[in-house]
């Protein structure tokens, strides 16, 4: 067996491996399927007595406040991302400079 330069390693790697993304693809529906009936016999199998009106409006509002909740803390993570509070605290020269030394 003949040494392969990097040149032809990395021609290689660069490969799309059509055999891997398949079995990657079929594994991943199979837990989408089993997730899917398992959530649906879940939901089919729960006896007892009917949800009352406000059940479902308190339902309704946990699900609104919760999404309130989720876009505020996106809004003022963009905020400070765009603002440059995310980054870390550099010190100004001339700030430096100005002070009288000990």
């Amino acid at each position: 067996m003949a040494l392969e330069g990097p040149r032809a390693y990395l021609d290689r790697m660069k490969r799309p491996n059509i055999l891997g993304t398949i079995a990657l693809l079929v594994a991943l529906f199979a837990v989408l399927a089993g997730a899917g009936w398992y959530a649906s016999r879940a939901f089919t199998s729960v006896e007892g007595p009917p949800m009352p009106t406000i059940g479902y409006l308190a339902m309704a509002l946990g699900a609104v406040l919760s999404l309130a909740v989720g876009c505020g803390l996106m809004a003022l993570l963009f905020y400070s991302a765009r603002h440059g509070y995310d980054e870390p605290f550099q010190p100004h020269e001339d700030r430096d400079r100005d002070r009288p030394d000990d």
